[in-house]
C-alpha cells in the first residue's frame, strides 16, 4: 500500500486557493486496487490542471470522491470542470440551505423567515449550489462531510465540523443578514486585531502565533479530513480555524488506530489566525530542541507572490518547532508520497529554512 498527495500549484499571482489530488491502495497495481479523491479544486482556470494531473500521472478518469471544505471560490470553483470531465463516483459538500430550520430567529430583522433564509443562502453560495445541482445531473452521489462521515472501510474519515457545530455557523456566514451574535463577536474582533508591522526575532522555540485568532464563521465551516493508509495518518484542513481545529483534535485523540501523523496541511495557506500553539500541541506535538524532526510534512498552499500573508513566517516557524518538515507551494505544485511509482522529472524539496527574523502584523 501506498499513497501519492499532490498539491496542484494554485495562485500564479497574488491570490491563494486550494486543489489537492490523492491516489492510495496499490499503486504500482492495476486501477481498480486503488483510491483516488480530489479535495478542493482551486479556482475555475484550475480545473482542466487537475483533470490532466489526474489522467497525466494516475492513468485514470475516474475519481472516486471529492471532497469540498467550503464553498470560498478558491477552493470550489474548479469542481464544476473536474464533474464535467471526469467520471466521478461521490461528492461530499455541505448543503447550507438544507440547514434553514429555526435560522429566521437568530437574525434581527422580523421580516426574515426560514424560507427566505434556504434561497440566500442558495444565492450567497451560488456556486455550491450550481455544483451540487451539476453532481445531482451528471448521477453523482452526494452526502455531506460532517464528523464521523467515513468511507472506504474507515480509511477515510471526516473529523469536522459536526452537524451542530456547522449549523451554528451558518447564521454567520459571508452576506447573511446581521446575526444577533454577531454584533459583539465583529466589535471584539475588530478591537483586538488593530495591528502594525514590527520586525520580529526568532528564538527556537517561541512561538508567535496565538490561541485567540479568529476566522470566518465559513472557514470554520471546512470539512477536515483524515485518510489513513498502512500506519500514515494524512490530515487535511482547508480553511479551518483555531475553534474548529479544537473540535477536530477531540475527534483525532480519541481515534484507536495509532497511526503517526505524517502529512498535515497547514489551514488557510498559512494564516496566522488559524492556528495556535495549543491545537498545534494536540495535533502535531510539543515543539522540540532545534534539529529533531517528527518526520511529519506540513504543505501550505499558496500562491506564487502571496507574502507575507499567505505564508506567515511565523505558522511555518511555529510547525518547524514542532519538528515538521515545512514546505509552501507558491504557486508551484508538491507531491508528498509514499511506496508510490517514480516521476520522471520530479525531485525532492529542501524543508523551508528557519525564519529567524522577519517583518509581521503585531
Amino acid at each position: 500500500m501506498g499513497y501519492e498527495v499532490d498539491f496542484i500549484g494554485v495562485g500564479q499571482e497574488s491570490q491563494s486557493g486550494d486543489a489537492i489530488v490523492v491516489r492510495f491502495g496499490n499503486l504500482h497495481g492495476e486501477r481498480k486496487e486503488q483510491t483516488v479523491i480530489v479535495i478542493d479544486g482551486g479556482f475555475k482556470d484550475d480545473g482542466q490542471r487537475i483533470v490532466d494531473h489526474i489522467k497525466t500521472h494516475y492513468g485514470t478518469t475516474i475519481v472516486d470522491l471529492i471532497i469540498s471544505t467550503h464553498p470560498d471560490q478558491d477552493h470550489i470553483n474548479g469542481l464544476e470542470t473536474v464533474i464535467q470531465a471526469l467520471h466521478v463516483k461521490e461528492l461530499w459538500m455541505h448543503l447550507p440551505w438544507e440547514h434553514n430550520q429555526g435560522l429566521a430567529d437568530k437574525f434581527h430583522d422580523g421580516r426574515i423567515t426560514d424560507n427566505s433564509i434556504g434561497e440566500k443562502l442558495k444565492a450567497i453560495l451560488n456556486k455550491a449550489y450550481e455544483l451540487y445541482e451539476l453532481a445531482i445531473d451528471s448521477g453523482v452521489t452526494v452526502r455531506e462531510p460532517f464528523t464521523g462521515i467515513t468511507a472506504g472501510i474507515g480509511e477515510i474519515k471526516i473529523l469536522g465540523p459536526s452537524l451542530d457545530y456547522y449549523e451554528q455557523l451558518i447564521p454567520d456566514f459571508d452576506g447573511m443578514p446581521t446575526s444577533k451574535q454577531l454584533d459583539s463577536v465583529l466589535e471584539a474582533a475588530l478591537n483586538k486585531f488593530v495591528s502594525t508591522v514590527k520586525k520580529i526575532f526568532s528564538l527556537w522555540g517561541e512561538d508567535h502565533i496565538y490561541d485567540d485568532g479568529i476566522t470566518s464563521a465559513k472557514n470554520n465551516s471546512s470539512a477536515i479530513t483524515q485518510i489513513i493508509v498502512e500506519g500514515r495518518r494524512l490530515i487535511f484542513t482547508g480553511d479551518a480555524g483555531i475553534e474548529a481545529l479544537e473540535q477536530a483534535a477531540d475527534q483525532f485523540e480519541n481515534c484507536t488506530d495509532p497511526a503517526e501523523v505524517y502529512l498535515f496541511q497547514i489551514p488557510h495557506h498559512g494564516s496566522r489566525r488559524n492556528v495556535g500553539p495549543n491545537v498545534l500541541n494536540r495535533l502535531i506535538g510539543e515543539p522540540v530542541e532545534e534539529g529533531v524532526s517528527r518526520r511529519i510534512t506540513a504543505i501550505a498552499s499558496t500562491a506564487k507572490q502571496g507574502e507575507p500573508k499567505h505564508p506567515r513566517k511565523a505558522v511555518l516557524n511555529a510547525f518547524t518547532h514542532r519538528g515538521a518538515k515545512v514546505l509552501a507551494t507558491r504557486g508551484a505544485g508538491i507531491c508528498h508520497f509514499h511506496n508510490s511509482p517514480d516521476r520522471s522529472g520530479w525531485s525532492s524539496l529542501e524543508a523551508e529554512p528557519y525564519h529567524w527574523n522577519y517583518e509581521d502584523e503585531v
